[in-house]
């Protein structure tokens, strides 16, 4: 079963979280009927991430053979068929589709799924080999779990908020493509031959250096400021700037640039990013 979970990335479910962020700005979760529907979307966006990640990795097959850690991933190693693999995707597109009818209960919510389905298997047949098309599209998944997020329960999306978790996105994307062009060079993925070194990195910071930016006009925006504590606020600002000094440190490092793996195996980033959870709990929970 190992191998199938490998496939379906359930390590990468945690990127789905940011669904329930509308919630809980919102004060929704302390409604039963919004959490529930959270809930459901939040497990039909990972249905939908699954078969996504199986369609990419299906497509990928021959070029993971011949990278130095992909090679292991079970479509790429043998480990599972293609054709249990289109089997697995097909029963996942299928899950989605009956928990958005049990749950959410949305055209629109379809809609976004659908988006986010469409440019994603875009990206796998082609698109990730266009320079800039394929960074845009790996944020447009973040950016899209927000707004579906806040579609399920009703709740509009700030400006600024948008803003964060766009250029927050760009910068994970970009972070990402720099450490394999380091790690890999340019012939992992043909688009690598388009980005020089210096332009990932001075295009990543700028990124980061805008998202510290609009989250800090978001904490001081008066209509956010006017729900919840405004030292709470702006004590996190410090604090979300500590957690992106730790990250920077770990994609320096020896990392792949993969956001998921940072965080996983970086107990101290962890730590930060439990603590950040915890006092953007506390605020929400005060509001």
């Amino acid at each position: 079963m190992r191998k199938y979970g490998s496939l379906l990335r359930i390590k990468h479910y945690i990127k789905n979280l940011l669904v329930f962020l509308p919630l809980l700005f919102s004060g929704g979760f302390r409604q039963g009927e919004l959490l529930i529907r959270s809930v459901g979307g939040f497990l039909a966006f990972c249905a939908v991430s699954s078969c996504v990640y199986i369609i990419n990795d299906i497509f990928d097959r021959e070029n993971d053979r011949n990278h130095s850690t992909k090679k292991h991933r079970p479509i790429a190693s043998g480990a599972v068929s293609v054709r249990a693999a289109v089997f697995l995707a097909v029963c996942m597109t299928v899950l989605a589709g009956l928990l958005e009818v049990l749950f959410v209960k949305s055209g629109w919510m379809s809609l976004l799924l659908g988006l986010y389905l469409l440019l994603n298997n875009g990206y796998s047949l082609g698109l990730k080999q266009v320079p800039l098309v394929d960074v845009v599209i790996l944020a447009s998944g973040y950016v899209i779990r927000v707004f579906y997020g806040g579609a399920v329960v009703g709740a509009a999306v700030s400006s600024w908020l948008y803003l964060t978790i766009l250029f927050f996105s760009l910068f994970l994307g970009l972070g990402k493509r720099r450490n394999e062009l380091l790690r890999q060079g340019d012939q992992s993925r043909a688009v690598l031959k388009h980005y020089p070194p210096a332009f990932l990195d001075r295009m990543m910071y700028m990124c980061l250096t805008l998202t510290v930016v609009f989250y800090s006009f978001w904490c001081i925006d008066p209509e956010v400021a006017a729900q919840y504590s405004p030292v709470g606020l702006t004590a996190s600002i410090p604090l979300l700037v500590l957690v992106f000094m730790k990250y920077v440190m770990a994609v320096e490092g020896a990392s792949d640039g993969d956001p998921v793996e940072v965080l996983l195996h970086d107990k101290a980033l962890l730590a930060l990013c439990g603590a950040y959870a915890l006092l953007m709990g506390i605020l929400v929970w005060m509001r």
